[in-house]
């Protein structure tokens, strides 16, 4: 630890759907925490990640993308996101560089208007933007809000990723290290496996299905080989959806399947054998208490 004294925060990450936040925040961390798809609305949930170094500990909120929700979990997605900006020391308001000025970013600008907080304009996917483009659209941005700081990025690239964190850093208080030092989430391991296996099939299904998918691990377990066992539900509201996840023969639950193992091996450092199931369980986004044995907890629902 340095002399200037440890700095320590939370930074909640908000932002329209698709606009690189997961991206941003599993590059930071250098593991896959928050999954990514090209699927809106992905991350459902409040997904912690910690970011720790000599001088400081960030903990980043990955909040659920801005936008108008149609049921109950959608619902709990707003209120989760809303939430997350009463409680941190640094907001990032991240915006897709390459795309014009939205409603959604118009309906984010207003919600952030009378907070305190220090807001940072991140512009992501520069790598697709001409910088006379990128000027343009900080102009837009700062006529809108006051923002404390304004940093152009490419989270898949890396690009000026290490600048923004410094520029983070300089706006945390001094404060206490809140997690050990090896810790990159707050969430369980049997939480990110379940999200790992719904990227997957995200990935793969057509637009049809990604929301009504939903993901519980049932079993996770070591045995004397070091071989981690884990038995996971897929859940979908039709029987017309259970169809296309298992696909013909099998086959794309099984694609699902080898995708999946891949990450949850990287992620667990052990040999994996995936057992996956499909279940129907009708209008499952409008049932509370299903919802929450899914792993949205109670106190951000």
């Amino acid at each position: 630890m340095s002399e200037k004294g440890f700095k320590s925060g939370f930074i909640s990450i908000i932002g329209r759907p698709n606009v690189g936040k997961s991206t941003f925040m599993n590059k930071v961390l250098g593991q896959k925490v928050a999954i990514m798809s090209d699927k809106p609305q992905t991350t459902r949930n409040k997904i912690q990640g910690v970011h720790t170094t000599e001088d400081s500990q960030m903990i980043f909120i990955d909040t659920p993308g801005i936008h108008k929700p149609k049921h109950q979990l959608g619902e709990h997605m707003m209120k989760v996101a809303r939430n997350t900006l009463r409680e941190t020391e640094v907001i990032l308001f991240i915006i897709n560089a390459a795309e014009e000025i939205g409603r959604g970013d118009e309906y984010i600008i207003d919600m952030l208007k009378n907070n305190d907080t220090p807001i940072i304009l991140v512009l992501n996917k520069i790598d697709l933007v001409h910088p006379d483009k990128l000027m343009e659209q900080i102009t837009v941005y700062k006529d809108k809000l006051n923002f404390s700081e304004v940093v152009p990025i490419s989270a898949l690239q890396g690009n000026n990723v290490d600048h923004l964190l410094s520029v983070i850093e300089s706006y945390l208080p001094e404060g206490p290290m809140y997690y050990p030092e090896d810790r990159i989430t707050d969430h369980p391991e049997h939480f990110i496996v379940s999200e790992l296996i719904r990227e997957k099939v995200l990935h793969l299904t057509s637009q049809e299905i990604p929301h009504a998918i939903g993901v519980e691990v049932d079993k996770m377990k070591a045995d004397d080989n070091g071989t981690v066992h884990v038995t996971a539900t897929i859940y979908v509201e039709r029987d017309s959806q259970k169809g296309m996840v298992i696909g013909k023969g099998g086959k794309m639950l099984k694609e699902v399947g080898q995708l999946a193992r891949y990450d949850i091996e990287n992620l667990l450092g052990s040999k994996v054998f995936l057992e996956l199931w499909v279940k129907v369980q009708k209008d499952w986004r409008n049932k509370s208490q299903f919802i929450r044995s899914l792993g949205y907890r109670d106190e951000e629902y």
